[in-house]
């Protein structure tokens, strides 16, 4: 497909905006390891929040969302609707926590609560796998995503899309190298609004042909089922090829009362982890931490999703004869087909923007891994007669070449992804069990390394045993191995010794965590219980950003009882929320 002159203009000037935004940041970034990977520790929340957002908006993301509501209607985003639950759990229960910490990356944490050999051995073991394995897998299938989008919108074949993937690299690690993670968040804060309002500008010409016929339109010619909010729940197989979302009891219960809390994943670690934490730990201060993590939740599950939604059932109408296992091109196609020219450039700047936050992203959080935590920890000795400033210089110059190693690395994954994704999807459900030590080891002093370095292995075992022993499907699957690793990491705390009691009382002092610390509590004339209070803020705001999620999708298609019914409900969640949030320490605005 050959674009106007007028699109061309404007993907030319967002890739030099980008770029420009990099060599700004240059200097601010290359002062120090927290300038570079924290940004001086200065954002606000809006501009956190809004750049976790961003990250979140891969350039598959609108697909995948397409290929479900072809697939269960709305009811389809359950699959990811259900993680709210322990989105809200980092909000208010980690936070404050990530910022207090005082850390420059999530993996420094490890030696901060632990003590001995075992967690300098997790966290050179984790600055490996996180920064290098994973993270170039997830790189991997990001680059795929964005090979398909080129492949359907522009007939490229499909030998040939590395090679325009590279140069989308390219300028990528161009402005991540030079801005650091200050440069990152503001390409992340214009890549946001360009890709919102596109994707806005999309479902309104798209629902306003002449073939869809705006909402009415829409509802009349694809069945009720298409608009179901909800599952079925206890009827059906998980996963149907098409109709509403059906799971069986068991499985619901599943994933909205276990997988949330249980299971780790990129991108949705319970008590938050990755560049969801170094957001976190690169806010001004804790209000603004919380407060950009509970503006991520909202806009991501509340704002976002609607756009995708529209076009996704508007694809319905469009392409009646794309099949399910296709149905992801109903996007894109729309794109094609329907946008006058400059509109589609800006569709197309809006999918190029949301590719080059996460990957900016990628690369800037693994090589704070690899730089933070296994070059500055573990390689590098320091020189005699060497400033800070020197020694600084040094970290910065390592974590812009770290960069262009994950860099080149990842285009090698992305000709291979084949056989990775396979290994990406194995590892996604080999995290089931891992959570709860991540979760406990803030608000139980007897977590020590040995409990998460259990946790991380056992997993594995009884993810082979339920699957290839016994032959379970889910959720029988994952509950065991939940099971299976949570009593495999409980006998392994308590078989070893307690972190030492030296690291546990410089870590309560530093960070004054809630839960298991009795011991510290006690002789803590100061602390004074918050978790009954933050609990209810954690309840009220997941039931506001429900209900505030309906209400939206409800006023589109014009059903106002219902959504009379949904403002009640929101506003008297805010109302819990605003006073529970004024009781405790931080939370006063």
């Amino acid at each position: 497909m050959q674009l106007a002159l007028i699109d061309w203009i404007i993907i030319v000037a967002y890739l030099l905006l980008a770029t420009a935004i990099g060599f700004y940041y240059k200097n601010q970034a290359s002062k120090s390891l927290s300038d570079f990977f924290l940004g001086g520790r200065k954002l606000p929340w809006y501009i956190a929040g809004v750049s976790m957002v961003a990250t979140t908006f891969a350039a598959d993301t609108p697909l995948w969302v397409t290929e479900k509501i072809a697939q269960h209607g709305i009811s389809g985003n359950w699959l990811w609707w259900n993680m709210l639950i322990g989105g809200m759990l980092m909000t208010f229960f980690f936070a404050k926590l990530w910022r207090r910490a005082e850390i420059v990356t999530e993996l420094e944490f490890i030696e901060l609560r632990y003590s001995g050999k075992p967690a300098a051995f997790l966290r050179a073991f984790k600055s490996v796998y996180m920064g290098v394995f994973l993270n170039v897998v997830i790189i991997g299938w990001v680059n795929t995503a964005l090979a398909t989008i080129l492949i359907a919108f522009f007939d490229i074949p499909a030998e040939q899309t590395i090679y325009y993937i590279a140069g989308a690299m390219t300028i990528v690690v161009l402005y991540s190298s030079l801005s650091g993670l200050m440069g990152v968040v503001i390409t992340d804060f214009v890549q946001f609004f360009i890709a919102m309002i596109s994707c806005i500008i999309l479902a309104v010409v798209v629902l306003n042909t002449d073939k869809v016929g705006g909402i009415s339109g829409l509802k009349e010619q694809l069945p009720a089922w298409r608009f179901d909010f909800f599952p079925n729940i206890g009827s059906g197989t998980i996963m149907e090829q098409v109709g509403t979302y059906s799971v069986s009891l068991g499985a619901f219960l599943t994933f909205s009362l276990v997988q949330w809390w249980a299971s780790w994943y990129p991108g949705a670690e319970p008590g938050g982890g990755g560049y969801i934490a170094q957001r976190m730990m690169s806010a001004k201060d804790e209000k603004n931490a919380v407060l950009a993590s509970l503006f991520f939740q909202i806009a991501h599950y509340c704002l976002r999703p609607w756009p995708w939604i529209i076009v996704g059932l508007c694809a319905l109408v469009l392409y009646p004869d794309l099949a399910v296992e296709d149905s992801a091109q109903g996007f894109v196609l729309a794109m094609k087909d329907y946008l006058p020219a400059g509109l589609k450039g800006l569709l197309l700047v809006a999918f190029l923007s949301a590719y080059m936050s996460t990957i900016s992203t990628q690369l800037n959080w693994g090589a704070s891994y690899l730089t933070n935590d296994l070059y500055k920890r573990f390689i590098r000795k320091k020189n005699k007669g060497e400033t800070e400033e020197e020694e600084q210089k040094d970290y910065v110059q390592k974590a812009r070449i770290f960069t262009f190693l994950i860099v080149a690395l990842s285009l090698f994954a992305t000709t291979q992804m084949n056989s990775i994704d396979s290994a990406a999807t194995f590892l996604i459900e080999c995290g089931a069990g891992l959570g709860l030590v991540l979760i406990l080891r803030w608000y139980w002093w007897r977590i020590n390394a040995w409990s998460e370095i259990t946790a991380s292995i056992a997993p594995f075992i009884g993810y082979t045993l339920a699957n290839y022993v016994f032959e379970w499907a889910y959720p029988n699957n994952f509950l065991f191995t939940v099971l299976f690793s949570t009593i495999c990491w409980l006998i392994a705390t308590f078989v070893t010794k307690p972190t030492k009691s030296e690291t546990l009382d410089q870590f309560y002092r530093k960070v004054r965590p809630e839960g298991w610390w009795k011991p510290f509590h006690d002789a803590d004339k100061s602390y004074k219980s918050q978790m009954l209070s933050v609990s209810v803020c954690w309840l009220s705001a997941i039931v506001m950003v429900y209900a505030c999620l309906f209400l939206i999708g409800d006023l589109i298609f014009a059903n106002y009882q219902k959504a009379g019914i949904e403002t009640i409900i929101v506003l008297l969640s805010y109302l819990i929320l605003r006073f529970q949030m004024k009781r405790t320490r931080i939370f006063d605005i």
